[in-house]
């Protein structure tokens, strides 16, 4: 499928933009271009059509542009609810409880403009409770930008070698210019090895454990039965804080995030993504005592926490519709969502199964992954040593050239919105048998 004035684009943008992209995760190939959204559906810039399930890396929970959303929107313009940068406002408090409302583990709140940010502040949040500086984070998770976490989410084996419990990995940073002293306070440990984040915890002063509930940026990666509340057992113990990034799971999987599900309380939760349903925003969400540090009486104490754009009325408005939908909705939504997850996963691994490629599909509600291999992965050892990832690169490329949108990077998860239809997963299932013969 050519793409010329996606080309053109590109190479317009390129002149002004390093790689032309504002974000160069999105660089990909093909370089597509895309100019409009609706629903399920995406069109590029050279007006070919698709069911999208890439969803901006998962946000759009209800589907792009949905109607009530983009109407709260333009309420609070028409209201010149605008930036007014002093005091409080009743939209932040108002986002604020109703986070409290939906989740139980969250007592306090303060509001970012991105999970990125949310996670950089939870960090220091959790050396300022305990008065540690060490860090552990999972092999295969990704929570954020910042130098601390930037690290080790695809990480080839000849840079961490094989698998090792009890013990962690060498920090491999994401990007050029990370601090030196980043690494010597990192520890990482692989996804689903309890053994080895007590290994960590008794050799080193453990200010918190951050982790993805489930590790969706290498595909959907659960966690063993135990896994999370083993987590939570071992974190008090050793006098660490349980930070749980649910910026990719928060609200897509249930009302009170995954810890709802998985029955856990941690010590900070993480959001982003679906809490606007495509709007820029992120929440820190915890326990009182701990959240409270940002507004300590004693500014030694006190946690910094600034921001000019912190919950401007305009994503506010977003996030409040979403959440008032999704509390409105979640006996009927959440139901539907899972029925298409479902209803793809069995298609998928039937047409896998017929074709006689070594497939699975892992899932967990709207959010899927096929990997190519037998049997569904633990941790980023089972990815790296069993997926076939050119078989996955060609998977998502010929799915793309026949009008179905996955990130065309192997591992990445599938998001199905509540905009998806039985025949848009239909039609995907159709198109998918088509392809698979070039497989």
């Amino acid at each position: 499928m050519p793409y010329p004035r996606s080309a053109q684009l590109f190479a317009e943008n390129s002149r002004y933009l390093p790689g032309g992209v504002a974000s160069l995760n999105r660089k990909t190939t093909p370089e597509i271009a895309f100019v409009r959204a609706q629903g399920s559906r995406i069109w590029d810039a050279d007006g070919n059509e698709y069911i999208d399930y890439h969803a901006a890396f998962a946000p759009h929970l209800l589907g792009h542009n949905h109607p009530e959303i983009n109407a709260a929107v333009i309420q609070s313009l028409q209201r010149a609810e605008s930036l007014m940068g002093t005091g409080t406002t009743p939209w932040e408090g108002e986002l604020a409880q109703l986070i409290c409302q939906c989740v139980p583990s969250a007592e306090r709140v303060q509001i970012t403009n991105t999970g990125s940010e949310a996670t950089y502040h939870a960090m220091r949040l959790a050396r300022a409770w305990t008065g540690k500086q060490h860090v552990i984070v999972m092999q295969g998770g990704y929570n954020g930008w910042h130098d601390e976490v930037a690290c080790n989410v695809m990480t080839p084996l000849e840079h961490i070698g094989p698998r090792v419990s009890p013990g962690e990995y060498p920090y491999v940073p994401m990007s050029a210019g990370t601090s030196d002293d980043v690494p010597g306070k990192v520890h990482v440990v692989n996804f689903n090895d309890l053994p080895s984040v007590e290994w960590v915890l008794q050799r080193y002063p453990v200010a918190c454990l951050i982790t993805e509930p489930i590790l969706q940026n290498i595909g959907v990666v659960k966690p063993r039965p135990g896994y999370l509340q083993g987590l939570r057992e071992l974190c008090h113990r050793y006098g660490a804080l349980l930070v749980l990034d649910e910026v990719k799971t928060g609200f897509r999987h249930a009302l009170g995030g995954y810890q709802a599900i998985a029955g856990i309380r941690p010590d900070i939760t993480l959001f982003g993504k679906a809490i606007a349903n495509g709007y820029p925003l992120g929440a820190i969400a915890g326990r009182a005592d701990v959240l409270e540090l940002f507004n300590h009486p004693d500014p030694r104490q006190r946690v910094l926490i600034a921001g000019t754009y912190n919950a401007h009325p305009v994503p506010v408005a977003a996030a409040i519709a979403t959440l008032r939908k999704l509390q409105r909705e979640q006996h009927t939504l959440y139901p539907y969502l899972e029925q298409l997850g479902a209803q793809m996963e069995q298609g998928l691994t039937q047409i896998f199964q017929e074709a006689g490629i070594p497939a699975t599909v892992a899932r967990q509600g709207s959010a899927f992954c096929v990997y190519f291999m037998e049997d569904a992965p633990t941790d980023w050892h089972d990815i790296a040593q069993q997926h076939h990832f050119q078989r996955d690169t060609a998977y998502r490329q010929a799915l793309i050239a026949h009008g179905i949108y996955h990130f065309p990077l192997p591992t990445k998860q599938g998001s199905i919105s509540a905009a998806h239809t039985p025949q848009d997963i239909e039609r995907t299932l159709e198109v998918t048998r088509r392809i698979i013969r070039s497989l």
